[in-house]
């Protein structure tokens, strides 16, 4: 089994900033892609972003210029720096990681006030 630890959520104006991570612990041989979704109220679960191995990221379009998605492959840790926060990225944002199978984080709360 693979647990996934989030953290880093919290409350936070428009235009600011959060550092979400996620360290994978348990019976982890290798680690594929990682990413971060997120839930909105009364919204299905969506894509924000993911990362690679070597390191390659895709965005959704909401937050290309202002999310960042970083991965330490030593600590089998996945970052999201959210910058210039908007009200509308106020949800529940949950880590993915692939190893033999895809495991989902618990969901860190992330509200951002107008």
């Amino acid at each position: 089994q693979v647990q996934l630890v989030e953290s880093g959520g919290g409350l936070v104006q428009a235009g600011g900033s959060l550092r979400l991570s996620c360290a994978a612990s348990g019976r982890i041989f290798s680690i594929g892609a990682m990413g971060w979704y997120r839930r909105a109220p009364g919204k299905q679960r969506e894509f924000v972003a993911r990362i690679s191995v070597g390191g390659t990221t895709l965005y959704t379009d909401s937050v290309k210029g202002r999310f960042t998605i970083s991965r330490d492959n030593a600590k089998n840790t996945v970052y999201l720096q959210m910058n210039s926060l908007k009200p509308e990225d106020t949800a529940v944002y949950y880590c993915w990681v692939l190893t033999s199978t895809g495991y989902w984080g618990q969901g860190t709360q992330v509200t951002v006030s107008s």
